[in-house]
């Protein structure tokens, strides 16, 4: 690992401890909303400190498996034990670090937020509004497959089955790289298209239907705004 890389890990670390002791202020615990970026901020900390924890312990385990190699010349036994253990922790070492280079790539902070996502049927009549069901089902199944949790925000069923519009709510925790839902399904916005034969044509032609899928992450609870009323400029006219 290049040393910038160790250094800004380094500080990672003692990032980590801190954010330990502003989470336990008390100044901090009454005020929800830095609370609550900071626990955040915290969750993404823990997991790139426990992953370079992992690469150290690694990289202490294959300097004492190349002693250990060292010593057994003469014990062909232990030399392969030896040697197994360089292998495995020279591949976990390089495992770690592929993903603690991508932990530190700069990331959106809406990344780690819930999503909602809006699907509205566009050209292609009722065969439209069935391939909308097809993509909220694939959605919901995906979310299903990473343990989220969904909701159906709102909907528009068509006579088919399909969907007119449905909006759906996902949520759930970030992964190993700190990327959480909207992270993960915010390049689904955008146009969709499919060509089949619809259940709707009885002639068995091709036909071309498109939907639209607008993916938006939650916005934190609104705050109220307090006006002072000597700010405000009132003028009457008749």
């Amino acid at each position: 690992m290049k040393p910038f890389l160790r250094q800004t890990l380094d500080r990672q670390l003692l990032r980590l401890h801190e954010l330990d002791s502003l989470l336990s202020a008390s100044d901090v615990v009454s005020d929800l909303a830095r609370f609550r970026d900071l626990t955040r901020e915290h969750a993404e900390a823990s997991v790139v400190a426990g992953h370079y924890t992992q690469l150290t312990s690694r990289e202490a385990d294959l300097i004492s498996a190349e002693g250990m190699l060292q010593e057994a010349r003469n014990d062909p036994e232990m030399a392969a034990m030896a040697e197994e253990e360089i292998a495995a922790a020279k591949a976990d070492i390089a495992q770690l670090d592929e993903a603690l280079q991508l932990m530190l790539i700069p990331k959106d902070p809406d990344d780690v937020r819930a999503a909602f996502i809006e699907i509205r049927a566009g050209t292609g009549g009722d065969e439209s509004a069935l391939f909308a069901g097809d993509l909220f089902r694939m959605y919901t199944r995906f979310a299903e497959r990473n343990r989220w949790q969904t909701e159906i925000i709102s909907e528009s069923p068509s006579e088919l089955g399909g969907y007119k519009e449905v909006v759906l709510r996902i949520d759930g925790p970030t992964d190993a790289h700190g990327v959480g839902v909207y992270g993960k399904l915010r390049f689904e916005s955008g146009g969709h298209r499919v060509q089949r034969v619809p259940a709707t044509e009885t002639q068995g032609r091709i036909h071309t239907s498109a939907c639209t899928v607008a993916v938006l992450p939650e916005p934190d609870e609104a705050v109220a705004i307090q006006i002072n009323p000597a700010d405000l400029r009132i003028d009457t006219y008749r």
